[in-house]
């Protein structure tokens, strides 16, 4: 009985430091960011990822993973992957799919 209760303490407090971690990633990142050359915006709220690269920016849903942001358009599969390569209060620095990387603050 000890072990299962152990067993249920452990995945309980697992399943808490897991999403405090994704929290603390994810209030780091949420709102207007703009690119150090001015040329693409990027808005992030606690439900959506919207890039502004000139064109008619799209809404996608997104989740954290670790250090990538994984996004969909309206829950299609495969996900978009964006990787951190430096993150701060003021500045972040985000791989793009095809590995290239852009610098955008607040």
């Amino acid at each position: 009985m000890k072990k299962y209760l152990f067993l249920t303490v452990f995945f309980a407090a697992s399943i808490v430091l897991v999403s405090c971690k994704n929290q603390s990633v994810k209030s780091k990142i949420i709102g207007n960011w703009k690119s150090v050359d001015g040329k693409t915006g990027l808005k992030i709220t606690q439900k959506e990822f919207i890039l502004d690269e000139g064109e008619e920016p799209i809404a996608e849903n997104y989740f954290i993973k670790g250090d990538t942001i994984f996004t969909s358009y309206e829950g299609s599969q495969p996900y978009t992957k964006f990787g951190f390569k430096e993150l701060s209060e003021k500045s972040m620095t985000i791989i793009y799919p095809d590995s290239t990387s852009k610098k955008f603050v607040r």
